[in-house]
């Protein structure tokens, strides 16, 4: 391949993050690469929280489409925001090492944790487990990217508000007033970054392979199962984490209801070589009534 590689991204500080990073690594193989920045739905439509617009793939359905149309040859998304059933022609080229996983408060108050605080966070899943946690607490919507919500939150009389530990990393942008919530689900895939090419494109796809995280991207796929398994979007709040431990896959699971009065959670290890472990996750909380829980 000696034409440029053209690498499709969102517009935001932190999708073009991800772009540099992937197409460093492009670089690291031989391939040249340049980046063309698309704006998605999910960027301009600041006003509505993420869960009242419904919308699965609503940061990459354009992405998919300038892949579709032959604008761009790969498309890098951030792997959470993407329907479990990529598009029809679409097919994943490689999954990165993922980076951190967890979720985080940035507090504006040290006894963010008393009664009735106020919380700011734009993710059902968030928001659900944080009621099952703190249900005396309040949780108001914060949209907008990274740079956005901070400013957001300073700007506020909020206690704190819930984010992606991984886009603050990358960004540099973690502040001294965060806290780790180890004890919260992240979403599906949360921390990983997914690179798409066409299906048809082998000689891309072969050339990009080298690349795959296989560890990274046989978690992710297990997390992506058991969000498959039970149908639920983007707006669902389900939370799914696999993690390689010792010679086993770690794999923790749950649903909780909207107003976090009820949780179902999945933890047990497997061997590593188990496969279907999202699905059987979800089928066992399936039979515990998880839709219900859901749909309540």
């Amino acid at each position: 391949m000696n034409s440029s590689v053209r690498i499709g991204t969102r517009g935001s500080a932190l999708a073009l993050w991800q772009a540099r990073w992937v197409q460093t690594m492009l670089t690291s193989i031989g391939l040249k690469s340049e980046l063309v920045p698309i704006q998605s739905s999910g960027d301009q439509q600041q006003q509505k929280p993420l869960y009242e617009l419904g919308v699965q793939g609503i940061f990459t359905k354009e992405l998919d489409t300038a892949l579709l149309a032959g604008d761009i040859d790969v498309a890098v998304h951030s792997m959470k925001d993407v329907p479990t059933q990529l598009p029809h022609g679409i097919t994943t080229a490689f999954v990165p090492k993922r980076g951190a996983w967890q979720d985080v408060i940035v507090t504006n108050n040290p006894h963010w944790e008393a009664e009735n605080s106020v919380v700011a966070t734009s993710s059902l899943r968030r928001a659900a487990q944080w009621k099952h946690k703190y249900p005396s607490h309040t949780i108001t919507d914060i949209r907008g990217n990274v740079p956005t919500r901070l400013k957001k939150l300073s700007a506020s009389d909020f206690d704190g508000a819930i984010m992606a530990m991984a886009g603050l990393l990358r960004l540099e942008m973690l502040p001294k007033n965060s806290v780790v919530l180890d004890w919260m689900i992240p979403a599906p895939a949360q921390g990983a970054i997914l690179v798409t090419a066409l299906a048809e494109n082998q000689e891309m796809l072969s050339n990009l392979h080298p690349l795959n995280h296989k560890e990274t991207a046989q978690c992710v796929e297990e997390e992506r199962q058991f969000l498959r398994t039970l149908e639920g979007g983007c707006t669902a709040p389900i939370g799914a984490h696999a993690q390689v431990v010792d010679n086993g896959i770690h794999f923790k699971g749950c649903v909780t209801q909207k107003d976090g009065k009820k949780q179902l959670i999945f933890d047990a290890v497997f061997d590593l070589d188990a496969t279907n472990i999202g699905k059987s996750a979800a089928e066992q909380l399936l039979a515990k009534g998880a839709k219900e829980v859901i749909n309540e």
